[in-house]
């Protein structure tokens, strides 16, 4: 489950001062999406990573300084994308619904 913990992703052993952290969680009508599929696309669109959701829905990208943008691929949903912006130092704490 990507070590998932009740409220969150677990941040131990994560140095937040020295990333740029970009996590969430995708929901549906309220509810955890496990399944699903989060893209990181840079700012020209192009593909940079992809990760499961848990089972909590819940994800996590490491990402560089800037502006991003999430695709989610979700069963029995269309695409959603969402522009997020990524500092080191900081989480970009994102709820997806899909």
């Amino acid at each position: 489950m990507c070590g998932a913990t009740e409220g969150g992703l677990s941040l131990d052993g994560v140095n937040v001062a020295k990333e740029a952290i970009i996590q969430g969680q995708v929901l549906r009508d309220g509810e955890p999406v496990g399944n699903a599929y989060v893209r990181l696309l840079d700012r020209t669109g192009e593909f940079t990573a992809e990760v499961p959701t848990s089972a909590s829905g819940h994800f996590r990208f490491f990402a560089g300084e800037g502006d991003w943008t999430l695709r989610t691929l979700a069963p029995k949903a269309d695409p959603v994308d969402r522009a997020v912006r990524a500092s080191v130092g900081s989480i970009a704490e994102v709820s997806i619904a899909v």
